[in-house]
């Protein structure tokens, strides 16, 4: 068993987690019906999803869990019980918000089905932190990446989940059997990978190389799955077909496993060429003091770590909290209504659903690309990572000015701008966290800067979304349809997003020089 423990087959463990983990980005899916099996009016339909958006981003006792579980002198414990709590969360949301929807159980107050999403929300951040914080500490030179792998396979979650449903009961199936296969099929998936997604201290030259190739495989499922979505969109799929692209999805992503298996060859190659054998398997048990990111030769650079009482007390902290409550709170609003939206515009079951499924590659796009373009630019150019999170804030005011003029074609032209740039703050965000505070305690201060997003989302979704749709909705069904029903909303999150672009500037700034230092003392032989 030991032989086949290795931070790539952790890696690879941690890709199927992220994979189908995703479920609160397809709440467009299922709000329909939630909406209308539950009588919930526009703002209370808006208001409950704001639960799921708190919960998947209160991460404060995921956090606290990772680090005792990994920081036991025993060995024993580790990220896979911060999965299985996960686990059991997820199950019971979404089994009630099923049994809910089906009449299985009485329709419950509106407090209750608040904690049902909650609960399925809450989910995210046990898996995203077991999967998220691991990748950061088993490669430790090439945070950026690795984090970037993981978060955007979590985007790109969403599509593979619409996929499965696809295949089960076709594009026109049965919203309610949606949820009831997100509380069954990602519960056994993760339930069988959580063993073993484990950290490990081994830091070898050839971990760029390897991850460029699990880029590259993210890449081609994203590629892929995109193709699938606009052959749906356009021309339709047979049900058997739509159960062929599902099976192929799956094969696409067993491959990681090879990228290990290449992994493992060779360091066995390389260990047999030494005399002395170096144990490539030992967990990693942090000093708990120190981060040390190896640098090369002999040299090391050593980040005191902050918990989340230091971190809180700086300026840096309070920044990047004020930028990801802009950038994620509105990116959030924009999903939780983006259903809404084409209804609005009158687009059809498939083009909605398509909709929610390209968000997921967007998604994916801007996690992925963030965390390798920002390493990429910060090994060769010492440019702070706080630069990109300023650049892609700009980005998604443009987008919802796009969304907001509601032409045709903008809900699509602005959604892949505001997809790519909320899903680059997941990326960017996590690992500037770890740069400036450490990896010690990452889990929980990347989580309670995670607050922010729901704030946000609360903020946006209920008071200045909900609040202008119910004022231009029929009184009689509570409908609207046409551009002005979302257009007073999306011009305020566009000033929200540009704002939000404001304050990463200022912590661009602020964190100019350490960054500078940070790579020098990296590079150095």
């Amino acid at each position: 068993m030991e032989r086949i423990n290795t931070k790539w087959v952790a890696a690879a463990a941690s890709i199927w987690i992220q994979s189908f983990s995703g479920a609160t980005y397809t709440f467009a899916i299922y709000s329909s019906i939630l909406k209308s099996s539950q009588s919930y009016d526009q703002s209370t339909l808006d208001f409950v999803s704001v639960f799921k958006d708190i919960g998947g981003t209160l991460g404060i006792f995921s956090g606290f869990l990772y680090t005792a579980m990994t920081s036991k002198p025993d060995g024993r414990g580790g990220p896979w019980v911060v999965v299985f709590a996960g686990l059991v969360q997820w199950f019971l949301g979404f089994f009630f918000i099923w049994a809910s929807v089906v009449g299985l159980i009485p329709p419950p107050p509106v407090a209750l089905m608040c904690l049902f999403v909650f609960l399925s929300g809450h989910s995210l951040p046990f898996f995203n932190t077991a999967s998220v914080v691991t990748a950061a500490r088993n490669f430790p030179d090439y945070a950026g990446t690795a984090v970037g792998i993981m978060q955007g396979f979590l985007g790109l979650s969403g599509a593979i989940l619409i996929q499965l449903y696809h295949a089960v009961s076709g594009g026109e199936g049965n919203p309610a059997t949606f949820i009831l296969l997100l509380a069954i099929v990602p519960t056994f998936v993760m339930f069988l990978a959580m063993p073993f997604v484990r950290v490990y201290e081994t830091a070898t030259t050839s971990n760029k190389k390897h991850l460029d190739g699990l880029s590259v495989i993210s890449l081609i499922i994203a590629a892929y799955l995109m193709v699938i979505i606009v052959f749906q969109n356009v021309v339709g799929l047979s049900r058997s077909m739509q159960i062929f692209s599902f099976v192929l999805v799956l094969i696409l992503l067993v491959s990681p496993l090879l990228v290990a298996v290449r992994a493992l060859r060779e360091e066995k190659q390389t260990l047999s060429s030494l005399d002395c054998p170096v144990l490539d398997t030992s967990a990693l048990l942090d000093s708990p003091n120190s981060n040390i990111f190896p640098g090369g030769g002999d040299h090391v650079v050593i980040i005191e770590d902050s918990n989340i009482l230091e971190a809180m007390s700086t300026v840096n902290f309070w920044l990047l909290f004020l930028a990801m409550l802009c950038g994620m709170g509105s990116g959030f609003a924009t999903i939780n209504n983006i259903r809404q939206i084409g209804e609005s515009l009158r687009y059809s079951t498939v083009q909605l659903n398509s909709l929610v499924s390209l968000w997921s590659i967007w998604n994916f796009l801007g996690r992925f690309g963030a965390g390798y373009i920002s390493d990429t630019f910060l090994h060769k150019y010492s440019w702070p990572r706080p630069v990109f999170m300023a650049i892609t804030l700009g980005v998604m005011a443009i987008g919802h000015l796009i969304v907001a003029s509601g032409l045709q074609g903008s809900l699509y032209a602005g959604s892949v701008l505001i997809g790519m740039a909320y899903g680059s703050q997941w990326s960017l965000m996590p690992t500037i966290t770890s740069e400036i505070f450490g990896i010690r305690h990452m889990g929980t201060i990347y989580f309670t800067i995670s607050i922010a997003g729901p704030v946000g989302s609360y903020l946006l979704s209920v008071k200045v979304i909900g609040y202008f749709y119910d004022k231009v909705a029929s009184e009689d069904d509570n409908s609207c349809f046409g551009s002005q029903c979302f257009r007073t909303s999306f011009m305020i999150m566009a000033s929200v997003a540009l704002f939000g672009s404001f304050v990463a500037s200022v912590l661009f700034f602020r964190t100019n020089m350490f960054y500078k230092r940070l790579v020098a003392k990296r590079s150095l032989k």
